[in-house]
């Protein structure tokens, strides 16, 4: 009842705030001329410091829901450390989290490569655990989350909300089981690449049958990272939105995670979401930079299905004045700048993520209707 409940609101959520009128105030400059804006007559006045404000004043209504953080591996190295009081060894802490106005974040499951088969299954598993431990460990700045609703009453309680995943495909060791397993204990998303059957070549009969499953089950697909024909067979079968975690455009950037502009109208007209990452190596060194990408993204795709990834404790180098999660009221200063109205920019920060949370759900409460958990095997399949 929670879901339908916010489902019927979000329009209510992501709306435009109200804009309070700006009082123009004149001054002659002549006998001749007719009067002017004070403001246009040094049109540097107080415009980066009232942009910034107007960023700060949307975000507190519409936090920012972080598509992708690294924390858990970054932590798996400290031998201690505190989240709530500050902790400058990682790009990720409560204090920034507040600053930046961050309300969600997904934390990754992601392995180094080359970890394979049951030990990628038990590295995953024990990065799930750190996460848990983590945020019962900080109680006062973050809150487990699985759903939309909890990711809300989170926000709502001044918590940050944790949301489990994307893990890596390697973690499943070829077993709808052991998705059903991680599932269970609160993993959101998957990505489809690093496996055998999520390759070049695309998914193969097994992948598909994962994607089926996720479906079923409420795991978002994650895309980033995986090949193109993968990406565009995804596309065709999911059920439900499909993400990508740490994607920009590749037409500004020729990055492989970056997505044509073929793919992002394919994204935009299956109602996925593509998460801009804030790295340097993908979207390039400076804000305006940034900006760049989620105005093509937003062009091609449309505003429904564009968000933010900050990707942050990745090992990744981060634009100019975005080093780390406080950095967010700075790069949506820039968009507003840019003339994104604020019903936009609530989407981009919250809303966006919210519905694609919300219909993964709605769908696999249907699918489970019609489909029985799957009991394929890779060998029968693509032996």
């Amino acid at each position: 009842m929670a879901d339908l409940q916010d489902e019927l609101h979000a329009t209510a959520e992501v709306g435009e705030l109200d804009r309070p009128d700006v009082e123009r105030e004149f001054e002659p400059v002549g006998p001749d001329a007719g009067p002017v804006l004070a403001s246009d007559a040094d049109p540097d006045a107080d415009t980066a410091d009232d942009l910034l404000a107007r960023a700060h004043a949307l975000l507190a209504a519409h936090p920012v829901a972080d598509g992708y953080s690294g924390l858990p591996w970054a932590l798996r190295h400290l031998p201690w450390y505190d989240l709530e009081l500050g902790e400058s060894t990682v790009d990720t802490d409560v204090p920034r989290l507040r600053e930046g106005h961050v309300g969600a974040l997904f934390w990754a499951l992601h392995l180094p490569e080359g970890l394979v088969g049951e030990r990628a299954v038990g590295a995953t598993l024990e990065q799930l655990d750190l996460v848990k431990t983590v945020v019962e460990a900080h109680p006062e700045g973050l809150r487990m989350t699985h759903s939309a609703a909890q990711a809300t009453d989170a926000r709502n309680c001044g918590r940050v909300a944790v949301l489990l995943g994307p893990a890596c495909a390697a973690a499943l060791d070829d077993s709808l089981g052991i998705l059903r397993a991680l599932h269970a204990l609160g993993l959101r998303a998957l990505t489809l690449s690093g496996a055998s059957w999520a390759g070049e070549r695309g998914l193969t009969r097994f992948g598909e049958e994962v994607v089926r499953e996720m479906n079923r089950i409420g795991v978002l697909a994650d895309l980033s990272g995986a090949s193109d024909a993968t990406v565009r067979r995804a596309l065709t079968i999911s059920k439900a939105p499909v993400m990508c975690t740490r994607s920009a455009a590749r037409a500004l950037r020729p990055h492989p995670a970056n997505l044509p502009d073929d793919v992002l109208v394919e994204l935009g007209a299956t109602k996925g979401l593509c998460l801009v990452p804030l790295t340097a190596e993908q979207t390039g060194p400076s804000v305006r930079d940034v900006a760049d990408h989620l105005d093509h993204v937003r062009e091609l795709a449309g505003p429904e299905c564009v968000g933010l990834s900050g990707t942050y404790d990745s090992g990744a180098a981060h634009p100019r004045d975005l080093s780390d999660a406080s950095g967010y009221p700075r790069l949506v200063a820039e968009l507003l700048g840019r003339g994104w109205s604020e019903a936009d920019l609530a989407l981009l920060t919250w809303g966006n993520v919210q519905r694609v949370l919300r219909t993964a759900d709605f769908t696999a409460r249907a699918a489970r209707q019609r489909r029985e958990p799957s009991t394929a095997k890779i060998a029968e399949l693509d032996g």
